[in-house]
Order: C-alpha cells, then sequence, then structure tokens
C-alpha cells in the first residue's frame, strides 16, 4: 500500500479525492500540493525502478520509470501545478476534482508499464477532461463535450480492441516497442491512439472542444490529451512510416485553419493539431535524434501552448469575448498580457531564445538528416504559417487593431474613444503569476537547452545554436513578417464558421437524414398500420368467430341491434342435430355388428 501512494497517478487521484472533503477556501492551496508530491517522486525515483502487482494471474506493472517517462511525468506535473495556479481564483468542485482525475491519468499513462493499466488510466482521462468542458454550462459547450466522449469512447473501444487481440495473439500486456506490421491488432491500437492524438481526419473533436473548455480546464486540455498520445506513439510506434506522412499533413493541415479562423482560442486549438503533427513526424521517422526531437517538443510543446491559453483564457475572463471581431485595441489596457503571449507565440514560432527553437528545430533537422527532404520542407512551410497566424495575426487584431463589432452589442465600432470606453474585468493577480512561471520556464529552455536536453532519452549530439539555422530561421521569420504586414487587411477578422470536414458531414447529412431517418421512420409507420390493421381484424373476429362461417339471421326491425351477437341465433337447428345424431349412432352400430 505505501508503495502505491508512491504512483504519481495515484497521488493525483487521491489528491482529487482529498479535495471533495475539504472547505473551499482551502481547495486551491492543497490543490497545489498533489503535483509538487508527484513532481518530487518523478525526480528520485531511480531509472529501472517498477512497481508490480496482478490481477486474476496476470501480472501488472503500475509503475515502470525510465528516462522518456521521467521527462513526461516532469512536465505533466509542472503543468498540473501552474494550471492549480491559474485556475487559484476558481472554488468549483467539479472543475477541481476533476482537473486533477484528468493529470493524475496522464501521469498514469506515463507510467504504465503494462497495457491493461495504460487503458484504464487512459479511460480516466477522457471521462473527467470532459467534464472541464461541460462545466462552461452552454449550449455550444455541451455539444461540443458529447462530441469529445464520443470521439474518445470510439478510440478507447479501438485501443482496448487492439489490446485484447494483441493480448490473444502474444499473450503479452506489455508496453513496449512493436514492429512495423500491420496486422489487426496493431492498426486497432494505432487507430484508438491516433485519436487521442488528433490525427487527421480523426481530429475534429480538438478544434471543437478546446473553445469551448472552460478558462481553466483550456490550460489542463491543452498539455495532457495529446501529449500523452505522443508518448504512447514514442513507447510502441517508433519508426512506423505512416506516421510521417500522418504528421506532416497535422502540421500543414492544423495551420491552414488556424490562418482562417478568427476566434483566438480556436486558432490555438488547431496549432495544436500542428505541433503535434511534428511529433508524430518524427516518431515516424524513429532515428534517435528524431525521438529526442519529439519528446523535446512535447516538453516545449506543453509550456508554451499552455502559457499561450492562460493568456488568451485571460483576455476571455477581462472582455467577455474571444472572438478576434470583438477584440482590438486592448495594449494599453492588458500589456502585461501582451508581453507574456508574445513570450508563448515566439516560442511556437520556433524563434531563436526561446524554447520552441530548441526542439522544433531538432525535429526538422532529424528529417533532413533521414532524408525525408519532403517531410522537412513541409514542417517548414508549417513553421511560417505558426509565425502567420499566432505570431503576428492574432496579437495584431487583438492587442492593436479596432474592433470591428463591439463586444457589448452588434454594431460596428466607428470611433476609437467606443473601444476605449469598454470596461474590462478585472485580471486575478493569480493567473499573472501563472504565466509569469510559465513564460520563465520558456525563456530558460530557450536559454539554456541543455536543462532540457539532459533528460531526453537518448544522447543528444546536437547544437540549435549554429549560425546556418539562427540566419534560416531569423530569414523565414522576416519575410513572414514583411507578408503579414502587406496583406494584413485581407487578414481582418469576419464573423466566419470554419467547417474543416464538417463540411461533408454537412453535405452528407441530408441524403443520410432521408436514408437512415425518413425512411425508416416511414418504414416503421407503415408496419405500424398494417400490424395495427391485422390486430383491429384479428380483434374483430375473436369477437364473433361463427360470424364468418354462419349464416346470420335476418334483424327484424324489433330486436334490438345486438340481437345479432346473441349465441342462440347460431344454434344449429335441432333437425340437424338429431340427424347428425341418428348418422352417427348408426356407424356404430356397424361397426359393432
Amino acid at each position: 500500500m505505501i508503495e502505491l501512494l508512491s504512483i504519481p497517478g495515484l497521488i493525483l487521484i487521491a489528491g482529487a479525492l482529498i479535495l471533495a472533503l475539504v472547505p473551499a477556501n482551502v481547495r486551491p492551496g492543497l490543490f497545489l500540493l498533489f503535483p509538487l508530491f508527484s513532481l518530487y517522486y518523478v525526480m528520485t525515483q531511480p531509472d529501472g525502478y517498477v512497481i508490480t502487482g496482478s490481477l486474476n494471474g496476470i501480472e501488472l506493472i503500475l509503475f515502470e520509470m525510465d528516462a522518456l517517462s521521467r521527462v513526461f511525468g516532469m512536465i505533466f506535473s509542472i503543468t498540473a501545478f501552474t494550471g492549480g495556479i491559474y485556475a487559484w481564483h476558481m472554488k468549483e468542485l467539479g472543475q477541481q476534482t476533476m482537473a486533477l482525475l484528468y493529470a493524475g491519468g496522464a501521469l498514469g499513462v506515463t507510467f504504465a508499464g503494462d497495457l491493461l493499466t495504460l487503458i484504464i488510466f487512459w479511460e480516466l482521462m477522457a471521462v473527467s477532461s470532459t467534464w472541464l468542458i461541460w462545466a462552461q454550462r452552454t449550449k455550444e459547450s455541451d455539444g461540443a463535450g458529447m462530441r469529445y466522449l464520443i470521439y474518445h469512447i470510439l478510440g478507447g473501444g479501438l485501443f482496448l480492441s487492439g489490446i485484447l487481440l494483441h493480448y490473444a495473439e502474444t499473450s503479452s500486456l506489455a508496453v513496449e516497442t512493436i514492429p512495423a506490421i500491420y496486422s489487426l491488432p496493431n492498426i486497432l491500437m494505432l487507430s484508438g491512439i491516433a485519436v487521442n492524438a488528433a490525427v487527421v481526419p480523426l481530429h475534429t473533436w480538438l478544434a471543437d472542444s478546446y473553445p469551448k473548455a472552460t478558462i481553466t480546464g483550456a490550460v489542463f486540455m491543452s498539455a495532457f490529451t495529446t501529449k500523452s498520445a505522443v508518448y504512447v506513439l514514442i513507447r510502441m510506434f517508433p519508426g512506423w512510416d505512416i506516421l510521417i506522412w500522418f504528421g506532416a499533413i497535422m502540421a500543414i493541415y492544423g495551420v491552414m485553419y488556424a490562418v482562417i479562423c478568427k476566434d483566438i482560442r480556436e486558432i490555438l486549438a488547431y496549432h495544436i493539431i500542428s505541433q503535434v503533427g511534428f511529433m508524430v513526424c518524427g516518431i515516424g521517422l524513429g532515428t534517435e535524434m528524431a525521438l529526442n526531437g519529439a519528446t523535446a517538443h512535447a516538453y516545449s510543446h506543453i509550456l508554451y501552448k499552455s502559457l499561450l491559453f492562460m493568456s488568451t483564457g485571460a483576455i476571455l475572463y477581462a472582455a467577455g469575448s474571444s472572438k478576434m471581431i470583438h477584440l482590438g485595441g486592448l495594449f494599453k489596457k492588458m500589456p502585461w498580457v501582451f508581453a507574456l503571449y508574445m513570450i508563448g507565440a515566439l516560442s511556437i514560432s520556433g524563434l531563436p531564445l526561446f524554447n520552441g527553437y530548441i526542439s522544433k528545430s531538432m525535429t526538422i533537422s532529424a528529417a533532413g538528416y533521414a532524408h525525408e527532404e519532403v517531410a522537412m520542407l513541409l514542417l517548414l512551410l508549417a513553421s511560417v504559417g505558426t509565425f502567420l497566424s499566432v505570431g503576428l495575426k492574432l496579437p495584431y487584431y487583438t492587442w492593436f487593431s479596432r474592433p470591428a463589432v463591439s463586444r457589448t452589442a452588434n454594431e460596428n465600432l466607428t470611433t476609437e474613444t467606443e473601444n476605449q470606453s469598454t470596461d474590462l474585468r478585472p485580471i486575478p493577480l493569480n493567473m499573472y503569476m501563472a504565466m509569469g512561471l510559465t513564460a520563465a520556464a520558456c525563456l530558460l529552455y530557450g536559454l539554456y537547452p541543455d536543462a532540457l536536453y539532459r533528460y531526453l532519452p537518448y544522447a543528444v549530439k546536437y547544437n540549435p545554436f549554429t549560425i546556418y539555422h539562427f540566419v534560416e530561421v531569423m530569414q523565414i521569420s522576416i519575410m513572414t513578417l514583411i507578408i503579414f504586414w502587406i496583406f494584413r487587411k485581407k487578414m481582418a477578422p469576419e464573423s466566419i464558421l470554419a467547417l474543416d470536414i464538417d463540411w461533408f458531414y454537412r453535405k452528407l447529412t441530408p441524403m443520410l437524414n432521408t436514408l437512415f431517418v425518413h425512411k425508416v421512420d416511414r418504414f416503421f409507420d407503415v408496419a405500424e398500420e398494417r400490424v395495427l390493421g391485422i390486430a383491429s381484424s384479428l380483434s374483430s373476429w375473436f369477437q364473433d368467430p361463427l360470424s364468418s362461417v354462419l349464416i346470420k339471421p335476418a334483424a327484424t326491425d324489433q330486436s334490438p341491434p345486438s340481437s345479432n351477437r346473441q349465441s342462440a341465433n347460431y344454434r344449429l337447428p335441432i333437425g340437424w342435430m338429431m340427424s347428425f345424431t341418428l348418422f352417427f349412432m348408426a356407424l356404430l352400430l356397424l361397426y359393432i355388428l
């Protein structure tokens, strides 16, 4: 039992249960203790440390420490801590407990040494994170949460089916590298993980749900679901070539829609898809440098993406809207939020001195060293789109340009004074503290990459600070800035809806609705009418069965209407009965004689 309490995932799950028993004013501070305990155990347990158990004779590895699990355990614990600081002002018990359960599920997946333990924590993440969407309590969040849950039930079902078939074939539940053989169990497991990784085209749950989650919930969601899937891919499917191209497509696809979108949190959601694409591509490459790059980029991404969601969450908290048509001119009122946001924006764009620079470049370079030039060029192109949308478009139209529509009324703003007169809600100090700590981490790792590189699963032989790489990144960034400035009016926010592959759903909906709803409904209506008709006929027949075989007597004017229903009316004539009796007796006598 004591050993179980040293498992980081169980520490956070126990913390969630304890939170439900303490007063509201104690919960925010107590929340922070459990991620710190988790981080302590992650940092102090030696490589190779294992905690085992058994279930019906099946050996389970509840906890297994190595270099890969340590680096993911570190960042998951750190993010749970900073997320707790960011949510300090929020006293809702449901969100607090579900956030800890969610983080505990991610840590449980990270240190699980067998597939049964892994799938249990995997499903715990799905259920607890759904609550962080529904907690927004709007019609939109209800629908997005249901879609999110359906997708993750599908993904979990595929994953579990693959695990069961894999166990039937191999009699092993070990979480280990799987050879690149496209058997049914492997395809099912890979497909289930791909749902959580938001691999295109299984990605729409992410872009739909993250912008509709609660302000604090979105910070946790940006860190755990997709990155725990990246961890499992690194652990089980490194070197699968198909992941190279799925990753490259994700990187480009996410950027394309980020450029189109006009909601600041939706832009960041699509960039999760794009940035996870870098990691998936690196996993597909399968070299030590590529796997280091995918791991480092997952670590960096969690930091700068949580910072970006914190910053945009602060805007939503203060202004009451995340639509760029309602924002603009916020620099004078929210300069510190702008500064902190830009640290995250320059990090995700991969500019020098920020943490994205030391991880993204490693993955791109790994593609070049593996002679996957097409994949390398696609990742570079995605980097251009990242800086264009997150580093330029979003901050320009949020902090500097005038809003197209008032935040308080759907009227066009014609003067700058109208924007200045709009009051903003004060941002709690704890939000600034969380953003400051996360921004400091982005700068720390960007300036001292060895602080991260020393924890990567393979020895690092990569120097990001070469002249060639520095010049390349700066040239791309400067050209992107010039292009944005020339075409900035073309990128002005509008009230539009980016349908993504939902376009296909909407086009198919009328046909599918007719085929599987209206036609089926009509079939059952006709069937119901026929069955009711038959039932009515049978009911009438059983009320008066002899009426169909005997001649009814003619009704007289004096007889009551119901007289033809009397049994006497259908009694055989006495002569018939006597004739039948005599005939039967004659046959009997003949037989006897």
